[in-house]
């Protein structure tokens, strides 16, 4: 404990796990902090767990349509605790995973709450550890072996890491029974026959799709004129008439003024635009209004670290206005994906090495929801790149043009593409359809590369698959598609 790490990270989620294993692949002496779950909330409560659902929700709906491919399957049921059992499996066999990645990296895993105690200039920090405060989400997995426990800790750099939590709207609070947030509806006990879903973002629309698919009564309210409010106004269009088409009822421009809780459940008030309300009914209420960084608790006002509106503020490496103080991740800021922390810790400790990197460059960071239809997209929308004073060239190519789509039993989607007109700069790519997740960085590795319009409508793509129309989309762009 004497000794002086030369960099520490509070928070063991996606940015400070990977940040932690690439600082000991440079020779770094390496401790991370974690107060709760190996993997953040991503691995354990997020990305990983929702995707485990939403594989089980996906299989569902093939077997209800089984038909459709010759197939002949009795009516089709699940076992709702079966479902969550696999969902949590997924995330234990993960998180175990990363306790082993640590102890490889020969990295210490400090297990406690941490507050930066002194960030003397010059160095080192001091960090203390002491008991966990925070009520700790159930079902938690295993607290790795080995670990170190309370007390205090320098080092030479320390990142902070601690990610962020539901955002929670007075009057609306979660009570873990009739108001949910994504905590518990991961985890439902029984399936619920209807729920209301507030916010149409990436976490309100996966649970919105997952729940629909599995039967239940769906509405989502959204507060802007737009679903996906971060998508494509195209993309989000064409992703809003296939969610209807399922049976997803969906309100826009429309606000949650009152939530009333009762023994069957919740009734909710709605108010839109024009100043209409109605009255919602259904057993319960997703919280789904976005998330809010963990800034709280971890000294870093007493040590003079600049937050502005909750999130650390940072620069392009992930340093403060403090030396030796950094951030990355949730805390520092949107996007808040957990491939950014990961590719933003990256970023932070090579610099801290002194070699030759690149500051994060968020426009190529490709945001992706896993609902049905999924929904994919890097670089600037349409209307983005119009607003910035660019011409543009705009390339499409629906889903049904496609040989791969249309054998699979996907012909509904499309793949969008906006390139400088002046330049050939590819500013953006915008997709939704079967599969786009897994399309999406073949386009961010293009902007990364800042490869030209010509070099990608001269690139050979292999037939027959869906990333063909990623060519056509490009081909469309300068008039010269071929399948449409």
């Amino acid at each position: 404990m004497a000794d002086t790490y030369d960099i520490l990270i509070i928070g063991g989620g996606p940015g400070g796990y990977v940040a932690a294993i690439r600082a000991a692949q440079l020779g770094f002496k390496t401790a991370v902090v974690e107060r709760e779950h190996l993997g953040g909330i991503c691995l354990n409560w997020g990305c990983i767990p929702t995707k485990a659902l939403l594989r089980s929700a996906e299989i569902f709906h093939y077997a209800e349509n089984a038909a459709n491919y010759g197939l002949k399957i009795a009516k089709p049921d699940f076992d709702i605790e079966a479902v969550v059992k696999r969902s949590r499996g997924v995330s234990a066999q993960l998180n175990g995973g990363v306790g082993y990645l640590m102890k490889k990296n020969k990295i210490d895993v400090i297990w406690g709450q941490a507050k930066i105690a002194k960030a003397p200039k010059g160095g080192p920090v001091e960090v203390a550890v002491g008991k966990i405060e925070k009520t700790v989400v159930e079902p938690q997995n295993p607290i790795p072996k080995g670990v170190l426990g309370e007390g205090t800790y320098k080092a030479k750099h320390v990142i902070v890491a601690t990610g962020a939590r539901p955002r929670v709207l007075p009057g609306i609070e979660p009570d873990g029974d009739r108001i949910w947030t994504y905590f518990e509806a991961m985890k439902p006990k029984a399936m619920p026959k209807s729920l209301i879903v507030m916010g149409s973002g990436a976490i309100g629309i996966e649970f919105a799709s997952f729940y629909r698919t599995m039967g239940a009564d769906v509405t989502v309210v959204e507060l802007l004129p737009q679903i996906m409010p971060v998508e494509d106004a195209e993309i989000a269009g064409i992703a809003r008439k296939q969610f209807e088409k399922q049976g997803l009822k969906i309100l826009t421009d429309a606000k949650v003024s009152k939530v009333e809780k009762g023994g069957n459940g919740v009734t909710v008030t709605v108010e839109t635009k024009d100043g209409k309300s109605q009255t919602l009914n259904a057993e319960r209420l997703i919280s789904a209004v976005g998330v809010m960084g963990n800034t709280e608790g971890l000294g870093l006002e007493e040590a003079g670290v600049q937050i502005e509106r909750g999130i650390v503020k940072i620069d392009g490496y992930g340093r403060t206005n403090v030396e030796g103080i950094y951030a990355i991740g949730d805390v520092a800021g949107p996007p808040m994906l957990a491939h950014k922390a990961e590719h933003e810790g990256t970023i932070c400790v090579e610099k801290i090495k002194g070699l030759d990197v690149h500051p994060m460059k968020k426009t190529e960071i490709p945001g992706c929801t896993y609902c049905q239809p999924q929904v994919a997209s890097v670089g600037l929308t349409e209307a983005k790149a119009k607003e910035a004073g660019r011409k543009v060239k705009v390339g499409r190519f629906n889903f049904r043009g496609n040989g791969k789509a249309i054998a699979l039993g996907e012909p509904e989607g499309l793949v969008k593409t906006v390139f400088d007109a002046e330049t050939g700069e590819l500013l953006g790519a915008h997709m939704v359809g079967a599969e786009v997740t897994e399309l999406i960085q073949g386009f961010v590795i293009a902007m990364g590369l800042e490869t030209t319009e010509e070099e990608l409508m001269h690139t050979c793509f292999p037939h027959p698959t869906l990333s063909e129309m990623m060519h056509e989309s490009v081909l469309d762009a300068f008039g010269r598609v071929i399948h449409m």
